[in-house]
C-alpha cells in the first residue's frame, strides 16, 4: 500500500470518509494530515468538501447530539464536552442541542437513573447514593437533576 496519494486519490479516498458517517471538521483534518497531505491541499480539499456537501460542521453537530443522547443516553453536559473537543463553536453546540426535546430528555434521564438504581447492588445507603451520582454525572446530566433523582428514588426505596 502506498503512503502518498494524489489529490485525487486523496479527494476520492477521504469523500467516502465523509460519506460513512458524519465528520467535524477536526476529525478530517487529522485525517488528512495522517494520509500526509500538505496544507494547501488540505485547504483545497476541505472547500472541495464543503461546497459539495461532503461536510457540514451543523449536521455533523446535531447527529453526533441525537446519536449519543439516543444510543449511549449521554446528557447534555458530557455532549457540549465533547463537541468543543471536537472544536464545534457554541452557535452549532446550542442549535445541535435543540435536537434533543425536553421532554426525550427528561424521558431518557429518568428511564437511566431508575434503571441504574434498580442495578446497584450496595446495601449502604451512602455508598449507593455515591455510585449512583457519579454514574450519572459522568454522563453528563446536570447535578440538579442527579441529586434531585436520587432523592426521589432513596424516598421510593426507603420512605
Amino acid at each position: 500500500m502506498n503512503d502518498v496519494y494524489s489529490l485525487k486519490e486523496a479527494i476520492h479516498k477521504i469523500e467516502h470518509f465523509c460519506a460513512y458517517q458524519e465528520r467535524s471538521h477536526e476529525e478530517v483534518v487529522q485525517k488528512l494530515r495522517s494520509m500526509k497531505m500538505e496544507s494547501e491541499e488540505i485547504d483545497s480539499i476541505m472547500a472541495h468538501l464543503i461546497s459539495d456537501n461532503f461536510l457540514n460542521e451543523e449536521r455533523f453537530a446535531c447527529s453526533f447530539a441525537r446519536g449519543k443522547h439516543r444510543i449511549k443516553h449521554w446528557g447534555k453536559i458530557r455532549i457540549v464536552n465533547e463537541l468543543k473537543s471536537k472544536k464545534i463553536t457554541q452557535t452549532l453546540i446550542n442549535i445541535a442541542l435543540k435536537e434533543i426535546t425536553p421532554e426525550e430528555y427528561a424521558t431518557t434521564f429518568h428511564t437511566l437513573a431508575e434503571r441504574h438504581w434498580e442495578s446497584i447492588r450496595e446495601t449502604n445507603l451512602m455508598k449507593k447514593r455515591k455510585k449512583f451520582c457519579d454514574y450519572m454525572l459522568r454522563r453528563g446530566f446536570e447535578s440538579n437533576l442527579v441529586y434531585d433523582k436520587v432523592k426521589e428514588l432513596e424516598g421510593l426505596a426507603y420512605g
